[in-house]
């Protein structure tokens, strides 16, 4: 009649299965959280990077990115930003931490007074741990 305890004499039985229900709905819902949190730890802004012989060095651990295109315009991450909101810009995406390295990547046709500006900008906004981002050579 009723499932409840086991009467003298009955012996319990075991449970061999494994509700694996829970256990999908954990891995479904990470599947999504990676789905969508991958896309966005890119950077999507397009430009021509120069190439370099060195020896690649170790990339620093979470890089904030400054890109700059060809026709001047600057961006960190993906957010397009204006100049004089580069501090603010960087002060949002570094959370107020000055210490984090700026990966700044400049397009091959800007003129070298335009990579100066925006080492100055940096200099300015107190971001010192800062290096250029080039393209490795094909002959490696």
């Amino acid at each position: 009649m009723s499932a409840g305890l086991p009467r003298e004499g009955e012996e319990d039985e075991v449970a061999a299965e494994i509700n694996v229900t829970p256990f999908i709905d954990v891995m479904l819902v990470l599947l999504i959280v990676f789905m969508v949190a991958a896309p966005l730890s890119t950077v999507d802004v397009p430009v021509t990077l120069p190439t370099s012989s060195a020896a690649p060095a170790e990339r620093p651990a979470d890089p904030i990115w400054l890109t700059v295109t060809a026709q001047g315009a600057w961006s960190v991450g993906d957010v397009e930003v204006a100049p004089e909101g580069l501090a603010a810009a960087l002060q949002v995406a570094s959370g107020g931490d000055r210490e984090r390295a700026v990966l700044i990547r400049g397009d091959a046709a800007l003129p070298y007074g335009e990579v100066m500006t925006v080492l100055d900008a940096l200099r300015e906004a107190g971001f010192l741990k800062v290096a250029l981002v080039g393209k490795e050579a094909a002959g490696g």
